[in-house]
């Protein structure tokens, strides 16, 4: 066995331990600009029914099934659903709200810097590759108090929001930070950017976003919605009762 396919092996078994790994990773930095060991690592999760995912926006790696395998690793039931980690609707629905609040505008902004990077370069006489802005530095953070007093009645309330936040943290979609909510390594990576921008920017949370640009905060004003006061106190009778 060659050392090359010894490394692929070390990789994938990481991945399937770890479930993701940052890019900056030792061995994921190697297998990023060696084409082999790339291609050994997809062969040796091919073998098992998954493929290495990387997004050049994304910070992170992971890995995924393969079209072939979903139908029968899910069955019919499984492909049919409206998703495959037995997320509720309200979950799936909030996953959408908080990726199109971080995502939409982070991609945004790394094409920006991409661009004046760029435009630099064109009158710099010894001008060289400049990276993508990472994730980190540029995915924009939700106020949760925010979140909740926008979606909060759409999304089941505070018991429901908080419940369902946690499903997605354990996920790896988003990570928590007091009381701001952050782009975890799986949100840009297992949700399709391409498929799902244009239905968000062409459908009923454009207009939503549209606001939000004019607007200091990372979220719109609940000018239709009751106080968060008012949110919290109904949610703790219902409770009580």
């Amino acid at each position: 066995m060659s050392s090359s396919m010894d490394d692929a092996a070390l990789l994938a078994a990481e991945l399937l331990a770890r479930r993701w790994l940052p890019r900056q990773h030792p061995k994921v930095k190697r297998a990023l600009i060696d084409a082999d060991l790339w291609q050994a690592t997809q062969d040796r999760l091919a073998q098992v029914g998954l493929r290495l995912i990387d997004n050049l926006y994304a910070d992170h790696v992971s890995v995924a099934l393969l079209r072939p395998a979903e139908a029968t690793v899910f069955g019919e039931a499984g492909l049919n659903s409206h998703n495959n980690i037995d997320l509720p609707r309200d979950a799936v629905s909030l996953l959408v709200v908080l990726w199109s609040l971080i995502v939409l505008p982070k991609r945004e902004r790394q094409a920006a810097r991409a661009a004046n990077q760029n435009g630099d370069e064109q009158n710099d006489m010894f001008g060289k590759d400049r990276p993508l802005p990472t994730a980190a530095s540029v995915s924009p953070l939700v106020s949760y108090k925010a979140l909740l007093a926008d979606f909060g009645v759409q999304l089941g309330k505070k018991t429901r929001l908080d419940t369902n936040l946690k499903r997605l943290e354990n996920h790896g979609f988003i990570v928590r930070k007091g009381e701001d909510i952050a782009e975890g390594p799986l949100l840009d990576l297992l949700l399709d950017y391409d498929a799902l921008a244009p239905r968000i920017l062409q459908g009923a949370l454009g207009d939503v976003l549209a606001q939000a640009k004019q607007l200091t905060g990372n979220l719109p004003l609940a000018l239709t919605q009751p106080p968060l006061e008012e949110i919290i106190e109904d949610d703790d009778l219902e409770d009580e009762a």
